[in-house]
């Protein structure tokens, strides 16, 4: 079965490189290359580079339009989709004869969307999984080919649990395009009435908001990890990388354990374990305590 690939970030490697090795890679497809760091220095996309190793051709339309000529001109009899960043236009999902296939990585029809990863551990799921599927015009709403689940622990974040998800989701992807090439596996709809959206994370959730429990707070600090934040009552910006629900009150943002940095919430209160300063230095908190004098956060 011959395969052209789109993919953009990290998230997508372990599938672009399981699908290298079993069957025939026609083309990668990503996003233009971006600037990036202090610098602005013009990056290329992580499936770029590892295509190029690969001695892989990758093509980084920079339009809708500009899609349709490069799967016209390979012609592939399937197309796999990781996180490509962009919503395909119809007359390519409907193109390949074994389809349009996605790793999402969620089950759906729960989380569908950009951010499902970081949904599930702000919401304080327990269990999440990756989802293959055929795709169609909507958003994550395409039949079902298979789905595998995997737990969330307590100690997971973002990092943790996207890179756990994205080796098992290859290893599914890689089984699930086997059968369905034979013709071994039956589609399955999604019950649309279960369905649970995951839109992209805003600048304005990085924020703590210490009136929340100090359980939806800590989840929010792992599922965006590591760029939640809180302020001092000078105004600096304090990363917040690690935490642990504490019972004790207080007043929101209130310090309530000068050693420890133990900061109170909406309902009971957190122990800040790790921190990036204003300094721009990772510590702990009773670190940073020894340091700075802070009575509240805002």
């Amino acid at each position: 079965m011959k395969i052209l690939f789109f993919g953009t970030p990290e998230f997508a490697l372990p599938s672009l490189k399981a699908l290298h090795q079993e069957f025939e890679l026609l083309g990668v497809v990503c996003q233009p290359d971006k600037p990036a760091g202090r610098g602005q220095k013009l990056t290329s996309p992580p499936t770029k580079v590892l295509a190029k190793e690969l001695g892989i051709e990758v093509f980084q339309p920079e339009k809708k339009s500009h899609i349709m000529p490069i799967v016209e001109r390979l012609k592939p009899d399937c197309i796999v989709v990781v996180a490509y960043g962009k919503i395909l236009p119809p007359e390519v999902i409907n193109y390949p004869t074994y389809g349009c296939i996605n790793l999402h990585a969620s089950l759906l029809p729960a989380y569908r969307g950009s951010a499902p990863i970081q949904r599930a551990i702000m919401a304080g799921e327990k269990i999440t999984g990756n989802t293959v599927m055929l795709m169609d015009e909507g958003m994550d709403t395409g039949d079902i080919l298979s789905q595998e689940e995997e737990p969330i622990h307590l100690e997971d974040n973002l990092r943790t649990l996207s890179e756990r998800l994205s080796q098992k989701g290859a290893s599914l992807l890689v089984r699930t395009l086997r059968e369905w090439s034979k013709g071994n596996i039956k589609p399955i709809l999604q019950d649309h009435s279960k369905a649970l959206y995951a839109p992209p994370v805003q600048k304005e959730e990085l924020r703590i908001c210490w009136k929340a429990d100090a359980e939806s707070v800590r989840d929010r600090i792992r599922g965006l990890y590591p760029d939640c934040y809180t302020l001092t009552e000078k105004g600096e910006r304090i990363k917040v990388l690690r935490v642990k629900t504490v019972e004790a009150q207080g007043s929101p943002g209130e310090v309530l354990d000068r050693k420890k940095l133990l900061v109170a919430c909406g309902k009971d209160a957190v122990e800040v374990l790790e921190l990036v300063s204003p300094k721009g230095k990772v510590m702990s908190g009773e670190e940073f305590m020894r340091g700075y004098k802070v009575e509240r956060f805002l």
